[in-house]
């Protein structure tokens, strides 16, 4: 048994997780301690599974002084957040929402939003 469940996770080792958000999209924190707080997404992570958001789940480290931190000490930056700790924000309707995909009469795809309908964006396929 212990086999089989070695096999499955080398199939699946190599792929990227599909996800829903990203970069530049505005979210909502659903979960956790910073609950209730929206920001633009920076960067996504689809190995881990994190998004990175702005001026959210801020920590403190100690920095040994370096050329980029002349100074050193201890700084403030964002930490990444769990993918299933957000949503999308829709801000016609000022709530999270989830995403849904559907193919256009002109051949495009597009995320839209679930709860308003509303188109997020077009790429083309």
């Amino acid at each position: 048994m212990l086999i089989r469940y070695a096999i499955s996770d080398k199939r699946s080792a190599g792929r990227l997780k599909k996800m829903n958000i990203r970069k530049g999209d505005m979210v909502m924190v659903i979960t956790g301690k910073e609950k209730g707080k929206t920001g633009k997404v920076l960067f996504v992570d689809r190995k881990k599974s994190t998004v990175l958001i702005e001026r959210i789940n801020f920590v403190k480290r100690h920095q040994k002084p370096s050329q980029k931190y002349r100074q050193g000490g201890i700084i403030e930056k964002e930490a990444p957040i769990n993918i299933s700790n957000v949503m999308y924000y829709d801000e016609k309707m000022a709530k999270p929402t989830r995403i849904g995909h559907k193919m256009l009469d002109d051949g495009r795809k597009v995320r839209f939003s679930k709860r308003s309908g509303e188109v997020i964006e077009a790429r083309l396929k």
